[in-house]
């Protein structure tokens, strides 16, 4: 798992006016999966798209949806957005008191569940999950916003997560989201990260192939 190195273009930085034509530049520029950040105002402070919204976007992606659930108890959309289209579908430790069920539940609907430590999530918090789930996603900013600074001790967290997964035998996918780009983008794939999630890196560079080309 560690040589794999996959990029998943955040949409959020995408320009939704063009939503299928951007899906299908940064399908043919070399993506491997589609983030797609759920915000419910909450949970974090931004508001960002619903179930409607991903089923459009799956219409228009060859890839697979890897759907981040920044909202208040997950467990009661969990099924609609797996029913739209979600392959992926990673929840907040601090966003339900039924961690487990919760990834139960997105399991035995079809998709991959996944975990998520905030910037200040401990690893304490989340460790007895890791056996339950498919990838652990490691903020590397706070989540809400795009656009904001990597922060590079966030990697210590990626390190733990590889080192689990190699003792445990696991085939963990590692992810990062926040601030990666082509100058960030070393350092989280030395810690162990193997999936790199960027918005702005690709949306905003002129040349998504390019940018795309630059992470991997």
């Amino acid at each position: 798992m560690s040589d794999i190195n996959l990029v998943a273009p955040s949409l959020l930085s995408c320009d939704f006016a063009h939503l299928a034509e951007e899906i299908k530049a940064v399908e043919d520029a070399g993506a491997d999966w589609l983030h797609v950040d759920i915000m419910d105002g909450h949970f974090v402070d931004n508001l960002t798209i619903g179930p409607p919204v991903v089923a459009s976007i799956k219409k228009a992606s060859k890839i697979p949806l890897d759907v981040h659930l920044m909202i208040e108890n997950p467990e009661k959309y969990i099924a609609e957005f797996v029913k739209v289209g979600s392959d992926r579908v990673t929840i907040h430790v601090e966003s339900t008191k039924d961690v487990r069920g919760a990834l139960k539940k997105i399991r035995e609907l079809g998709a991959k569940p996944g975990i998520t430590l905030r910037p200040k999530t401990s690893l304490d918090e989340v460790q007895e999950f890791f056996s339950l789930v498919d990838l652990v996603l490691i903020m590397t900013v706070n989540p809400g916003f795009g656009g904001q600074s990597f922060m590079p001790e966030q990697m210590e967290k990626v390190r733990h997560v590889k080192a689990w997964s190699q003792k445990n035998n696991s085939k963990l996918f590692i992810e990062v989201d926040g601030g990666v780009n082509s100058k960030t983008v070393g350092v989280c794939r030395e810690a162990g990260a193997n999936v790199f999630v960027a918005g702005n890196a690709i949306f905003k560079s002129g040349n998504y192939q390019q940018a795309i080309k630059s992470l991997k």
